[in-house]
């Protein structure tokens, strides 16, 4: 009896079960994000492969490794410094640090740098100017983005896009290609993207943003003037995705369907600055997704065609 007493007195750890661990770690370096920066990356490898007929099964599975570690490793990192303001957002405030799910936040500061660290060091087996722009992209999103640009100027996000472009010079790089036309093109594209992307998301949630204290441009202004450079960026959008099918390594096959999800891309853009509300803006949020993927995706294809 008194054995079955000291048991039942011991407290309960609670571990958490598979789901909510995978949940977490999806939730905690943005591993959706990730995904279409890694994707970015490869769209830039195909065009590099294209331009220096370069390639090795290393290179891309270096690539995919260091590309990962290094952008979830930046967005722990970005979670980290973020996780007070995050509290404030009823969009954020449901993540693992905000949410004191994780008893020493500092771990996470920890594991995201060794991130960091080991991928840009697993990036120098393919050779410098890879390591160089996974390592850049990393810097930019956490130090000139996160740190420096997002609690001080609505162009945060602007500038902080170049983060996105260095995932598509890495993968180019990684095939000896990073100066290549058409790996720039595609970096610009994402670079303008980038604007469209995460303002529309910004409008839709505008009130959190204000609430946060983070100057982002549709928290700063009004709806109807945050919907003209939306609107504005979509324009450079289309035109950097159009001017990729004019380059010799992709030609016309892409032109086909980019053309008509460019059009679409526009038609949003377009209902958005007709009703600029939660709804609208959060429609060009997720089609901007599916754009910048398909945009990628028909890219990596390109050498089955040519």
């Amino acid at each position: 009896m008194q054995l079955e007493q000291s048991y039942a007195s011991e407290p309960v750890v609670e571990v958490a079960s598979r789901p909510e661990l995978w949940r977490t770690i999806v939730v905690l370096f943005k591993l959706r994000v990730v995904s279409l920066l890694l994707l970015s990356a490869f769209g830039g490898a195909v065009l590099g492969y294209l331009a220096t007929g370069q390639s090795s099964l290393w290179a891309w599975l270096v690539l995919t490794v260091s590309g990962t570690l290094s952008a979830a490793g930046a967005s722990g990192i970005n979670q980290y410094l973020e996780r007070e303001r995050d509290t404030q957002m009823r969009r954020t405030a449901k993540r693992p640090l905000a949410a004191n799910e994780i008893n020493n936040p500092l771990t996470v500061l920890w594991i995201s740098m060794g991130m960091i660290l080991l991928a840009t060091l697993l990036a120098l087996t393919v050779n410098v100017e890879t390591a160089v722009f996974i390592l850049l992209g990393a810097i930019i999103y956490v130090g000139v983005y996160t740190i420096w640009l997002k609690p001080r100027t609505t162009l945060n996000i602007v500038i902080g896009g170049a983060a996105g472009s260095c995932a598509v010079v890495s993968g180019g790089a990684a095939m000896g290609g990073w100066s290549e036309t058409a790996v720039w093109l595609l970096a610009a594209l994402v670079f303008v993207w980038t604007p469209v992307h995460f303002w529309a998301l910004a409008l839709a949630y505008r009130d959190d943003y204000s609430r946060a204290a983070f100057p982002m441009l549709p928290a700063c202004t009004a709806p109807h003037t945050a919907a003209r450079w939306i609107a504005l960026h979509t324009l450079f959008t289309v035109a950097a995705g159009i001017g990729l099918g004019l380059v010799p390594q992709v030609d016309w096959f892409y032109l086909l369907p980019i053309t008509l999800l460019s059009l679409l891309l526009i038609k949003r853009t377009w209902q958005l600055l007709a009703v600029p509300e939660k709804q609208p803006a959060l429609s060009l949020f997720h089609y901007s997704n599916i754009y910048l993927a398909v945009v990628l995706l028909v890219i990596m294809l390109a050498p089955v065609w040519r």
